[in-house]
């Protein structure tokens, strides 16, 4: 028997390979398949099934093309309905794997089909539990994404969920080991942990929402206490996980169109496709195509991809670094974004050379920021709400990436004013969003707050958060 999880922290992501005596079986698979095939060839054993523990919001599951390309079975839990060809299984149902078998526990809360993969080892024993979104280290799956698709309400799902962990998950052994579908950074939950891997017994003396006697409604209360609302991108990605999409393959090839500067302008002005820059935000500030949009190959570029432009039929033109363009493609395939028409031929140096016309950031450091912060000057703070409740700059205002498309208006336009995020990735997004909408009045500081709070700068502690909600 062999586990491996196939971790991607782009997306904070999670995919497992088991094999047992020559068969093996893939859990919540990204869109990319080769390495499950390269994978299965190596160790010369065949796919047998692709397990889904649920509708993906976030991403797009390969079980679709690794499927045509196996034959092996797709299996969803109870509830699931797709237009394409699966194994429903039913609560309970056990499914053999060469010595060993995965046991299905129907976990419904976070969605009315998520499910769990009990894997039982050739001896018979518990060995380990594929928790989908149900389970995560630290946490638990927000139980407000499939509130429309199931008719309820976000506490109505929060209570299922509850019965789902206490009925099913904390009534197996404490050696149990947790494999989840995701870790800290996925939008899938809140408070999840870095760690990976845990047991079941470290869960219920560490995860807030397994605790020993705690009630229903203390449950409900604070498993939907400061949601954010998700990503605009999540609704199309489960569209496309339930009806199915069009193979990679096709998807890479339409991508990877190198255009000259002058084929590169004149399919922006044709179609009117965002010209999204993946550079590192320094680099980006130094000079860029106007009204391009930043979001660094460096960071957590998939979900603000997501975030940023909800709709994952907008075309897309890309600038990356010279090398990058088949990671970039192949990124945006990973969350639905299937429309780039093409790629800046030669990088943003043809650009240049070409002698087209340029925009800039400007950039300070945390040293130039805590001169100037002296003469008051408005300081705008680009984190999330957590982050800037539990320190922040004296008298700064908070108005997270998330939602700055919304909030655009609270950005003042004749007064200056300086941005920053963490660590310089999201104000940098956020930079790039202001400059394509005709503002040119702030400045933004490179390391963020991270660098920030190593200066003298005033700084104002622990505040109780307000919670947020968007239409």
């Amino acid at each position: 028997m062999k586990i491996e999880q196939i971790y991607t922290g782009c997306l904070a992501q999670g995919a497992y390979y088991i094999t047992s005596n020559g068969e093996a079986a893939i859990i919540d698979p990204l869109r990319d398949v080769e390495p499950y095939l390269e994978r299965a060839e190596k160790d010369n054993v065949k796919i047998k099934y692709i397990f889904e523990t649920h509708f993906h919001a976030d991403f797009v599951s390969g079980h679709v093309d690794l499927a045509k390309a196996t034959g092996a079975k797709i299996v969803f839990g109870p509830n699931a309905k797709t237009e394409y060809d699966a194994h429903i299984a039913t609560d309970g149902e056990e499914i053999k794997l060469g010595d060993g078998t995965f046991k299905v526990l129907h976990t419904p809360g976070h969605t009315m089909e998520s499910t769990c993969f009990l894997w039982i080892d050739e001896n018979g024993k518990n060995h380990s539990l594929f928790s989908g979104d149900t389970l995560f280290i630290g946490d638990v799956g927000r139980p407000d994404l499939a509130q429309k698709a199931a008719s309820m309400t976000q506490e109505e799902l929060a209570s299922i969920l509850y019965h789902s962990l206490r009925d099913k998950v904390m009534t197996l052994a404490d050696d149990v080991i947790v494999y989840p579908a995701h870790g800290a950074g996925s939008s899938c939950g809140k408070n999840m942990s870095k760690e990976t891997v845990s047991t079941i017994g470290e869960q219920k003396q560490l995860n807030y929402a397994l605790r020993a006697n705690m009630t229903e409604s203390e449950f409900v209360k604070e498993v939907t206490d400061g949601l954010l609302p998700p990503p605009g991108y999540f609704g199309m990605n489960v569209m496309m996980n339930k009806s199915g999409y069009d193979n990679i393959n096709d998807v890479m090839e339409r991508g990877m169109q190198a255009l000259t500067p002058e084929g590169f302008e004149a399919a922006a002005n044709e179609t009117g496709a965002v010209i999204l820059d993946t550079r590192n935000a320094q680099v980006f500030s130094e000079g860029f195509i106007p009204n391009s949009i930043n979001i660094g190959l460096d960071g957590q570029f998939a979900p603000w991809v997501g975030a940023m432009l909800p709709d994952v039929n907008q075309q897309l033109l890309l600038v990356t670094k010279i090398g990058q363009e088949e990671e970039t493609v192949k990124r945006l395939a990973r969350v639905g974004y299937d429309h780039v028409i093409g790629y800046l031929k030669d990088g943003f140096n043809s650009w240049k050379i070409a002698g087209n016309e340029l925009d800039s950031v400007k950039r300070i450091t945390a040293d130039e920021f805590a001169e100037r912060f002296k003469n008051e000057p408005i300081v705008i703070d680009v984190r999330k709400p957590g982050e800037f409740a539990a320190e922040h700059v004296d008298g700064a205002k908070s108005i997270p990436l998330d939602f700055i498309n919304e909030d655009m208006a609270e950005f003042p336009k004749e007064k200056p004013f300086i941005i920053h995020c963490a660590g310089g990735y999201r104000s940098m997004i956020a930079a790039s969003i202001l400059k394509s909408r005709g503002y040119d009045n702030f400045i933004e500081v490179a390391g963020g707050y991270s660098a920030i709070s190593k200066t003298d700068v005033p700084k104002t502690d622990y505040v109780c958060p307000t919670t947020v909600t968007k239409a």
